[in-house]
Order: structure tokens, then sequence, then C-alpha cells
């Protein structure tokens, strides 16, 4: 887990089935049926079926579907702004990171430690 981050709340299947339920609700609210956003998504019926259901789909479904909604521009804004820091790309002599190092705990100093004050 990286540092200072929250663990994860809930688990998949409830994410899934309560996005699925928002997103039924957007397409109600915008009087759509299911086969009218699947037309309009290009996405076939039982694919917004499945989703709306909170049930697997593909992520493909997911952003046409968003798209149809007129949210697809929306979802990256989950997502952090991944641009380095001008103060990482000096650092970095200019070059944005392409890969991550494997986190390993820093060794210790020694295995020397202040001895009890019962043992004096």
């Amino acid at each position: 887990m990286i540092p200072n981050q929250k663990p994860p709340t809930g688990n998949i299947e409830t994410t899934m089935r309560d996005l699925g339920t928002r997103l039924a609700r957007v397409r109600l609210s915008r009087n759509l049926t299911q086969a009218r956003l699947a037309q309009e998504a290009g996405a076939s019926l039982p694919s917004i079926k499945r989703l709306e259901a909170g049930r697997n789909s593909s992520l493909d479904t997911l952003l046409r579907v968003l798209r149809a909604l007129n949210l697809g521009d929306r979802i990256l804004d989950i997502l952090p702004n991944p641009d380095v820091r001008p103060v990482e790309r000096v650092q970095h002599d200019g070059h944005e990171r392409r890969r991550a190092r494997t986190q390993t705990e820093a060794p210790k100093a020694s295995d020397w430690a202040w001895a009890e004050e019962d043992e004096q």
C-alpha cells in the first residue's frame, strides 16, 4: 500500500452495484430506455442490463454509456493529473518516469538497542 493512502472501503461488488444504480438513475432522469441507451452507446441491450445490474461488464461498455449520457469527459476527473511537477523534471534531468521501483524497507542501521533499565 502507498503511504498516506486510505485503505479501500467496501468491496468491488458493492461498488459495481452502486455504479449500476447511479447509471440507471441518470438514464431514467433523461427519459431513456435501456434499448435507446444501448442504441446511442453502440452497445448491446444485454450489456446495458448487465452494467446497470452491477454485474461484470467491459470498460468499453462503461465508456460508451458514459459518452452517450454526456458524462464521458468526467471519467478522467476521478484520477489526479499525472503531469510531473517542474521540480521533479529537474531532479529527473528533464525526463518523466516510465517505471516504478519496488518499495523496500530501509535497512536497520544496527541491531544495537538500549538495555532495559531493569537489567542494571
